[in-house]
């Protein structure tokens, strides 16, 4: 049985994303803009100070927070103060591609989860609430019932850890065609499902549209059905990856579709800008605060 199959017997690849959120779903707040510092360049303080410039409340990061020592720390902690920013999200496994993390091979357990335990170790230390993951790698010679019953063990584990530190825990799918050859969860219809089946409320979707848009489509009902489960969404346009308004994508009208949905947490930049990226940056910020005005 392949992936496809496997996900449609198991009603993962349903069409109709009917059901209603778990209760006890974390409150929301405001709309709240955010960039990925890794698609910037310069020091903490240069790239902090760009996205304040920007219009951002909030960043993210991927990879560079794992280098920080206690005294990059400190600073980290200063410009968050004298910027106004915070940092909401950080990813867990870090250079998953090359290393023994993914969440599908329990072979990778304990390497998977000495990750998670780092990440809230920073989380705790910088005040970040969330924590995201990506499935990781599928494994060679494991089916792919095995796989995500794995996956679905290795989340829980998670889970645990994320909940005794009063942490969110993100799942994201990634997509296999352009970006991420290999990646084993690679839809956001397949995350909610699985969101939904593993039923905790300190575990989310962070949902890329980017991902979504090359591997599904149908966009605009995918995240009105799944907007109660999602903590984060990241912007980008297909193809390139680059500012929203210059691919395929119609921002204006997804942004527009996820405010109708009540929506109000994080929405992030998560693209490589084509140009100036102050200019950028600023240019997609207004557009976001204007389509959900």
């Amino acid at each position: 049985m392949n992936r496809r199959a496997f996900m449609q017997s198991a009603g993962l690849l349903a069409t109709g994303l009917s059901a209603q959120p778990q209760t006890g779903a974390p409150a929301r707040a405001a709309i709240k803009p955010t960039l990925m510092l890794e698609m910037l360049q310069g020091s903490v303080e240069d790239e902090f100070d760009l996205a304040a410039r920007a219009g951002f409340a909030s960043v993210e990061s991927l990879r560079q927070y794992a280098a920080w020592s206690d005294a990059d720390i400190a600073r980290v902690k200063k410009v968050c103060r004298s910027t106004g920013l915070t940092i909401d999200t950080i990813l867990a496994q870090q250079d998953w591609k090359k290393r023994p993390v993914s969440i599908v091979d329990p072979a990778h357990r304990d390497t998977f989860l000495a990750d998670v335990r780092q990440a809230i170790v920073y989380a705790q230390k910088l005040e970040i609430p969330n924590i995201s993951l990506t499935s990781g790698l599928a494994a060679p010679g494991k089916t792919v019932e095995e796989q995500y019953a794995s996956l679905t063990e290795g989340i829980k584990r998670a889970a645990e850890l994320v909940a005794a530190a009063k942490l969110t825990l993100l799942i994201e799918p990634l997509n296999s065609l352009v970006d991420h050859p290999g990646c084993f969860l690679t839809s956001c219809v397949d995350g909610l499902r699985l969101v939904r089946e593993i039923n905790l409320p300190h575990v989310r979707l962070l949902f890329d549209i980017y991902h979504e848009q090359i591997m599904r489509g149908n966009l605009i009902r995918t995240l009105t059905q799944a907007a109660p489960y999602v903590s984060v969404f990241h912007v980008a346009d297909n193809p390139g990856r680059n500012d929203p308004g210059t691919g395929e994508i119609d921002y204006p009208n997804v942004y527009r579709a996820i405010r109708k949905t009540g929506y109000a947490g994080y929405i992030g930049m998560e693209y490589h800008p084509l140009a100036d990226p102050l200019a950028s940056f600023t240019k997609a910020v207004s557009g976001l605060r204007a389509a959900v005005a």
